[in-house]
């Protein structure tokens, strides 16, 4: 080939040339120097352009560039975001003319004493083909781009003489076909460059084989090259090929990760492994590991930083890992392609289960057969060398890991013979490990099922009939789609994972939100779809993640991190404490369980509580301490005990004292007894609803939500619209003294339609408040639902928020796993949760009290004894519902307040079911009691 002067290979449909063939990614002894760091770089914005100056090229005058990184957030072109549609037209193998081409070089000096050995240009990953010339010689080329590819130097370099490499990068490619991950197109070589030196015979490829069975382990390395396997620990040496028995080995899991540090050694070098015994399988439709059933409490995790793109640091990885163990999650699906080889030895070392997954994706052209013309390229002949080199290059690649237990063939790609050339591959090569595909709906040629963003209901009937499917175990790849103010309904669930032994559970969509940090005018915000001008992109559908792009918690991780936690502590209904343990292999001895009382907020007691080990899958009942059970005869209101596990020692992954679980037991009988009303009326009051207490103004009867991204992108907000709610006019009836207090009577409703919400304010002068009594009665043709049903009025501004209810964090109907009762105080900006793009956010649902501090004085509002949904912000609902980035919000001198009767439930209806009827707000007759003090 001829790279300077023949780009035919940039659509061509093999996978490469020139190559090395695929192997381990091993720590061995081979000479390396790693050639991260900055390297000479030109753009050019297509291949025709490109100089064909490779052999010879002059770099004085180009500019330099971080390797590993993307051009695109180095100052060259823009990222682009599309979910399901390619940017470009569908004419597999062909791409644009205007195909932006990169061209690196930079010089290394080969080390003298690498005479002999034999020279290996290894690239980890490069976006997305790209081609080879050593001092002008063309080398070969590859594609894959998650993938790694070498190159073999030996006969172009000479020890101890300096080499210039150069690198030729395109955008697009035949490759791009394969390649339509949900995610930002960014081009480059984004992992790292090494150039190694392989000893002669020296073992270059090994394969172990470590598997457990009821306390025993066996033990086989394969090699390239013969050579003894050594582990110390074990006190094993024997031969590679062969086969050794341990009688008692511990063996790895998600929950105990144990890894034996081996070695194999042969005359020409050795090769450093870390062995975990375990073993997969599958009985009666159970997917297990060393006999335990697994129970998968997952995440899909997309390699992302916000300043980097898809160019992690080991730090990055070490985050992603140290944040997935502290909240409990135990597995990890890598979409949608392979991810750095660093992540899995961290989650070999830290224990997560690894469903690896191919870089594969088609999604565009769609899963149904296309006309002839347009074939998906899984049913693509032409493509079919590409695809399985892929599956055999992660495969090869990743085979050492105990933490894959999964393999994959790739995502959204519709079904075709290629894919089943795939999973052939995998099964032949590695057949301890079973193979998953989601678009496999019946199940043909994968080992366990597959779906994603089931519903409830139909998690339930595949739960119920364990013929469906081939029996196989039923898994969500994807579900609780994390976008926005999201997920909802988790908790459910999980219950019909505990339910139903064949539903093992499912990884949330996704880790992190891929907002790309940006600065305009001054302002920084996360930026996603459409902020770099491109004409077809997804929004911000690439934020849709637990974290947020800075990689602290949502609330949704805080909720997701309850609803999986290993323990469940509840009442028992004997007036004590019952603990169930849910960890798969672990008993509780390794943690120190503490109590702590609270009446109406305030702390009476704490102390440690002694529970004996519990047995994973087994519940015990402890009684509790005699000075807490006697409070539950205090007949005090809200008399609550928290009890919470930690970590009784510090774990490679949190420090002693962390919080594993944690749960809440109400000692007293809550009372709904309304209490009698005495005071005078309390006339004088102003606006709509009427009252002036403590510079509050405007009250009025609210029933719209700024769109969360699960409203807005099914369609659910534009019916209510259809229905009037974002626009509602307030008119008053009446208003005059009745019955000893003020009554106000108002009617709620959109223009141009004839429903509305008649609304009855009884104000009356209490303890220096006012006490109020809402009625609501809907009239005419009203909408089924509402998104939410409250007052809103407004406040001079307050800057300092406490309140008695649940919290800290923002909880709704369908999310409250995580909301604790307890008293909480936190600043107005503190209250609001920054999602990428603004949406309703912040409420406290729940709540008995709550006292706004700020230039006006503090106003008190009491529940009595309707408990309510409180939200405190420093812009209208109006100004959050247009801003698009969070420097859009401008806090002013007013403060707008709403009281919630009820808001409709989040669900994850932007990429999944509809929301659950259960949390549905439903129109329908309302009343609210509160007392407002200054």
């Amino acid at each position: 080939m001829s790279v300077t002067y023949d780009h035919s290979y940039v659509e061509d449909f093999a996978p490469g040339a020139g190559t090395l063939p695929a192997r381990a990614w091993l720590d061995d002894d081979s000479g390396r120097i790693p050639l991260s760091g900055e390297w000479r770089f030109r753009l050019s914005p297509s291949v025709a352009e490109a100089p064909d100056d490779l052999k010879e090229p002059d770099t004085s005058s180009w500019d330099t560039i971080a390797v590993p990184g993307h051009w695109q957030l180095s100052g060259y072109g823009a990222p682009a975001y599309t979910n399901v549609v390619y940017p470009f037209p569908l004419e597999p193998p062909f791409v644009p003319t205007d195909n932006p081409t990169g061209d690196y070089v930079r010089s290394v000096t080969v080390p003298a004493d690498w005479a002999g050995a034999r020279i290996v240009l290894r690239f980890e990953g490069v976006d997305s083909r790209f081609a080879v010339v050593v001092d002008g010689n063309p080398v070969g080329w590859s594609s894959g781009s998650r993938l790694p590819t070498e190159f073999d130097l030996t006969e172009l370099v000479a020890p101890g003489q300096e080499i210039r490499i150069a690198v030729r990068v395109h955008q697009w490619s035949a490759g791009s076909y394969v390649e339509d991950q949900d995610m930002w197109w960014l081009s480059g070589i984004f992992r790292e460059v090494n150039l190694l030196a392989v000893k002669p015979q020296a073992p270059t490829d090994v394969f172990v084989h470590a598997s457990y069975d009821g306390g025993a382990g066996t033990l086989k390395v394969e090699s390239d090259v013969a050579g003894t396997v050594v582990v110390p620990e074990l006190g094993l040496e024997f031969p590679t090929g062969e086969e050794a028995t341990i009688d008692s080995v511990e063996p790895w899991s998600a929950e105990s990760p144990k890894l034996y540090d081996g070695v194999v050694r042969t005359e020409g070098g050795e090769v450093r492994v870390r062995i975990g015994f375990r073993t997969i399988a599958i009985v009666d439709g159970v997917f297990t590991v060393n006999g335990n059933r697994v129970l998968f409490a997952g995440v899909n995790r997309h390699e992302f930083h916000p300043d980097r793109g898809r160019a992690l640091t080991e730090q990055d990885m070490l985050d992603d890992v140290l944040i997935m163990k502290r909240a409990g999650i135990n597995a990890v699906r890598t979409s949608h392609y392979p991810p750095h080889p660093h992540f899995l030895d961290l989650c070999d070392e830290y224990g997560l289960y690894v469903v690896d997954e191919c870089d594969l994706e088609t999604h565009g052209f769609g899963y149904e057969p296309q006309p002839p013309k347009l074939p998906n390229p899984v049913m693509d002949e032409r493509f079919q060398a590409d695809l399985v080199e892929r599956m055999r290059r992660m495969v090869e690649r990743d085979k050492n890991h105990p933490s894959i237990v999964l393999w994959s063939l790739g995502n959204e790609c519709g079904m075709g013979d290629n894919l089943k050339a795939m999973y052939d591959f995998a099964k032949d090569r590695d057949p301890s490990r079973p193979v998953h595909y989601e678009r496999d709906t019946h199940a043909e040629f994968v080992d366990v099922y597959s779906q994603m963003y089931t519903s409830l209901e139909d998690v339930e009937k595949i739960g119920e009939d364990p013929t469906s499917y081939r029996g196989l175990p039923f898994i969500l790849c994807e579900y609780g789609h994390a976008m926005g103010n999201g997920p909802g309904g988790l908790s459910d669930y999980r219950a019909l994972f505990e339910k139903y032994p064949r539903c093992q559970g499912g990884f949330i969509w996704e880790w992190i939100d891929h907002g790309l940090r940006t600065t305009v005018d001054g302002k920084e915000f996360y930026a996603y779809g459409g902020d770099f001008g491109e004409t077809i992109h997804d929004g911000n559908f690439v934020c849709d993640g637990l974290l947020f792009p800075d990689r602290t918690p949502s609330p949704g991780m805080d909720e997701y991190v309850k609803v999986i936690e290993p323990l469940v502590i509840t009442a028992d209904g004997s007036g004590n404490i019952a603990i169930t343990n849910r960890y798969e292999v672990l008993d509780t001895s390794h943690l120190t369980f503490r109590l702590e009382s609270q009446i109406a907020g305030e702390r009476v007691g704490s102390g440690t509580l002694p529970v004996p080990a519990i047995a994973p899958g087994e519940t015990v009942s402890v009684q509790l301490p005699p000075g807490i059970a006697e409070q539950q005869d205090a007949n005090q209101p809200d008399t609550w005990v928290t009890v919470t596990a930690e970590l009784t020692e510090g774990t490679a992954w949190a420090n002693a004292g962390h919080r594993v679980a944690w749960g809440q037991i109400r000692l007293d009988v809550p009372s709904d007894a309304r209490p009698e009303v005495a005071g005078t009326p309390a006339e004088g009051v102003a606006g709509v609803g009427g009252i002036t207490v403590a510079g509050l103004t405007n009250a009025r009867l609210d029933v719209w939500r700024a769109p969360i991204d699960n409203d807005a992108i099914p369609g659910v907000a534009n019916a209510w619209k259809d229905a009037g709610l974002h626009r509602v006019q307030h008119r008053v009836v009446s208003a005059g003294v009745k019955d000893s207090a003020w009554e106000v009577v108002t009617r709620t409703a959109p223009p141009a339609l004839q429903w509305g919400l008649v609304s009855t304010w009884r104000w009356t002068a209490v303890d220096s408040g006012v006490f109020l009594q809402l009625s609501i009665q809907p009239e005419g043709q009203f909408p089924e639902t509402l998104p939410r049903l409250g007052i809103t009025f407004e406040l001079p501004k307050v800057d300092q928020v406490e309140w008695f209810g649940t919290g800290p964090n923002e909880a709704y109907v369908d999310t409250r796993a995580a909301a604790a009762v307890g008293k909480y105080a936190a600043s107005v900006a503190e209250l609001q949760a920054p999602y990428v793009r603004p949406q309703e956010n912040g409420h406290r649902i729940d709540t008995r009290w709550a006292a706004l501090t700020g230039t006006a004085g503090t106003l008190r509002i009491e529940a009595a004894p309707d408990l309510f949904g409180l939200t405190v912000r420093q812009w209208t609902t109006a100004d959050l519902e247009n801003a698009k980035h969070t420097p859009d919000l401008v806090a002013g001198d007013t403060t707008y307040v709403t009281v919630d009767l009820g808001q409709a439930g989040i669900g994850s209806n932007s990429c999944g079911p509809a929301l659950s009827e259960q949390y549905k707000l439903k129109t329908a007759p309302a009343s609210l009691s509160v007392k407002f003090t200054a």
